[in-house]
């Protein structure tokens, strides 16, 4: 008996390690889903730039939580630099928001800025960079080499991922579309 508990101690089984990695996974997409949820509350505030700064405190929150879980060394500044710079590598998607913040400050439309617009673009935005890092980190990546112009597609397929899935939960018979393209 001990012969069997020491031969297989320090050597990992393939079905222990796809069990932690699924594991890991769904702990991820439920990390990912929970700070775009909340990215789409802070898009609520009604008071322009401090729903920006919300949403972006949220993403660096979330970019702490998946270096633990990946055991990546975090630095604030480098986490808001990258999300800085991959949401800029987003730029309809962020200058939507800044938009959509700056209108609620115009009576009547910031109804419209403030309930629909701002929290959808804030929570695909967040989804994105969330999955853009998890995609990162799975590679063997590191705070230091990440690069943001490499997940631009990436990042705009995750968007429009996002995003038919949020028009699909409204009963919209714009998730048709979704589905037939390409």
């Amino acid at each position: 008996m001990a012969q069997t508990s020491s031969a297989s101690e320090g050597v990992p089984n393939d079905e222990a390690m796809a069990t932690a990695s699924a594991g890991r996974e769904e702990m991820e997409s439920k990390l990912v889903h929970r700070f775009a949820l909340g990215s789409g509350v802070a898009g609520l505030v009604p008071l322009p730039v401090v729903d920006v700064i919300a949403v972006g405190g949220l993403q660096v929150q979330m970019l702490r939580r998946l270096s633990q879980i990946y055991d990546v060394e975090f630095s604030e500044n480098r986490g808001k630099a990258l999300i800085a710079a991959l949401a800029g590598s987003m730029i309809p998607a962020t200058s939507g928001m800044g938009a959509a913040s700056a209108l609620k400050a115009v009576p009547v439309i910031n109804i419209l800025a403030a309930g629909f617009v701002m929290p959808v673009l804030s929570a695909g935005a967040t989804f994105a960079i969330g999955k853009a890092f998890i995609q990162h980190f799975e590679s063997g990546g590191t705070l230091l080499d990440f690069n943001p112009p490499d997940y631009r597609e990436f990042v705009k397929a995750q968007k429009e991922m996002w995003e038919s899935r949020t028009k699909g939960r409204s009963g919209s018979t714009s998730s048709t579309t979704a589905t037939s393209s390409p």
